[in-house]
Parts: C-alpha cells; sequence; structure tokens
C-alpha cells in the first residue's frame, strides 16, 4: 500500500481489539518515528501495551482497547505544533500500509498519564496522541466539504492543485472542521486554517496530504 492509497484508506478508530502488534511492525513504526524525530528535531515517541493515555471513562465509553499510541511532544517553539501536526501524519499513514488503524487525538487524552511513560523535561510539551492498533472496524467516513468550499486557484486550475486540496479533504482535522483555506497561483500554493488552538497542527496535517496528493515537484509552500 502506498501512502496515497493509506490517504483514500484510512478512517479515524477509535475501538480496538486485543491483538498485538507484532515486534516486526512495533520495530518498523520506530524506525519511521526516529527519522522524523532527527529530521524536525521532535520528540515522537511510541508506547506500546499501555493503557494510561485515557482515564477511566474515556476507556469505558469512547476509547476501547486503546493500547499502543504514539505521543506527540517536542520543544516548545512556535512552529512545533504544525511540525507534529506533519511529522504525525506521517507515521499514521505509514501505520496505515502496514495494516494498522490509528486515530489523531487532540484534546480528550491523559496527558499525566502519558507523561508517565515517556521522558519530558521542562522546556517541551505533549500536543496529541496518536492511538494505533487492530481496529474492531476499519471505521467509516464522514460528510466532507467540496473542493471549492476550502480552495482558490487564480487561473486555469492544473490537476495536481485539485489533487493536493481532494487529498487535504481526506485529512484528519479536529472536530471534523475541514477549516482549511488553500489558495494557488502559477506553482506557489498557500495554506491557512482557523480551527482555534488545533489551527497550527491542522496546518502540518493538511499540509501533508497536499504533498502527497499534488506532489512536491509541481509546486512551492508560500
Amino acid at each position: 500500500m502506498t501512502i496515497m492509497e493509506a490517504i483514500k484508506s484510512r478512517h479515524t478508530v477509535r475501538k480496538y481489539t486485543n491483538r498485538h502488534i507484532p515486534q516486526e511492525i512495533v520495530s518498523l513504526l520506530i524506525e519511521r518515528i526516529k527519522q522524523n524525530n532527527e529530521k524536525y528535531n521532535i520528540d515522537m515517541n511510541l508506547v506500546t501495551e499501555n493503557t494510561d493515555a485515557f482515564n477511566t471513562f474515556i476507556k469505558l465509553v469512547l476509547a476501547k482497547g486503546v493500547n499502543n499510541y504514539i505521543v506527540l511532544a517536542g520543544t516548545i517553539l512556535d512552529d512545533l505544533d504544525e511540525k507534529l501536526g506533519y511529522c504525525g501524519t506521517d507515521v499514521m499513514l505509514y501505520a496505515q500500509t502496514l495494516g494498522l488503524n490509528t486515530w489523531w487525538v487532540g484534546g480528550t487524552f491523559s496527558k499525566k498519564g502519558v507523561k508517565k511513560n515517556i521522558a519530558l523535561t521542562e522546556n517541551k510539551k505533549i500536543t496529541g496522541i496518536i492511538a494505533v492498533g487492530y481496529g474492531a472496524t476499519q471505521g467509516v467516513s464522514h460528510k466532507s466539504k467540496k473542493i471549492e468550499d476550502i480552495s482558490y486557484y487564480k487561473g486555469i486550475t492544473p490537476d495536481w492543485f485539485i489533487n493536493g486540496v481532494k487529498a487535504v479533504l481526506l485529512a484528519p482535522t479536529a472536530l471534523n472542521k475541514q477549516a482549511f483555506k488553500i489558495i494557488g497561483e502559477g506553482n506557489r500554493v498557500s495554506i491557512t486554517c482557523n480551527n482555534g488552538i488545533f489551527s497550527n497542527t491542522d496546518i502540518g496535517i493538511g499540509k501533508y496530504h497536499f504533498e502527497i496528493g499534488a506532489g512536491k515537484d509541481n509546486f512551492v509552500w508560500n
């Protein structure tokens, strides 16, 4: 499965089976995380066979069977949320290519529980987690906005721009708001998002999806 195929097949999954992730797949995820951490100077971590990410109520009602998760963390800088959105998406979709399911969690997880399982210094913060494992289902698609609702191209719209926007519309966003605005002119593209405290994270997620759909060689970011 390619990353583009993963974008098309990925859906949010909140309930998981008790099937263990094989060690060879765990190793592949750890290596992918390591590559992102080194390239972008962040501190993502994979935690396995652990249920501390949610309180008892959430585990009973919403997050059943979540025993593995990726912690999104890094040094507190202005661009941290966007970098973790971008890199977290890379790992999340890579997990999908390995046959796993995921759930991007921005606010309902227990930071106190997560902190018990990773080394976190005072100058670093956690922005979210990504639950990962074998889903009880494959999830379902949700109602999506139209291309023209979130984008505008000045001139005749090229196929690469349309394909990029289509990929963005398949991205997970906080509360499924899809609050993006993507503007293109020539080979230059800009993306903004108005989604409150999750805006910069969603921009990172959106940029990754757009690059996969459009092809990095076809444009440059403004």
